[in-house]
């Protein structure tokens, strides 16, 4: 699915950034999950795509790193949505549950869709603010240990 994924983006006009792995053999996904999050989080990249069995351990890891927003898309509408209300910046696919045409349509209205803002900005402002309060609390509660 990667190899012709990365086809179907570069075929776009879209640049690409490979960070692997290069093989079919078992990995561990959040190593993976966190060297496109990262990317993304510092703005290395401006989208990020992670492929897992499920696509839901790509997910959980991603979302840890503040300033993602992954989510799961496994249908055209998850995929518009995710981007249009959510402004999100990875998106997650399941290698086990999508069909080719499915995971090419997805990618191809994930990356076509912007962010529609309006009453979007208001929420994803909130989930910043979360993300920088938990970050303050964790920091404040381990230096008092």
């Amino acid at each position: 699915m990667k190899n012709r994924l990365i086809q179907l983006i570069e075929s776009l006009g879209h640049a690409v950034q490979d960070f692997g792995p290069d093989s079919n053999e078992s990995v561990d996904y959040p190593d993976y999950a966190s060297r496109v999050a990262r990317s993304v989080a510092t703005d290395d990249v401006d989208r990020g795509i992670l492929i897992c069995g499920t696509g839901i351990g790509m997910c959980i890891a991603a979302n840890k790193f503040a300033g993602v927003r992954a989510a799961n898309c496994n249908d055209s509408v998850t995929a518009e949505l995710s981007r249009l209300h959510n402004d999100a910046n990875v998106v997650c696919l399941s290698a086990d549950q999508l069909s080719d045409q499915l995971a090419d349509q997805i990618i191809q209205i994930w990356l076509k869709t912007e962010f529609e803002g309006g009453r979007h900005v208001r929420r994803l402002e909130k989930i910043a603010t979360f993300e920088k309060k938990n970050d303050h609390e964790l920091v404040s509660k381990h230096a008092g240990n």
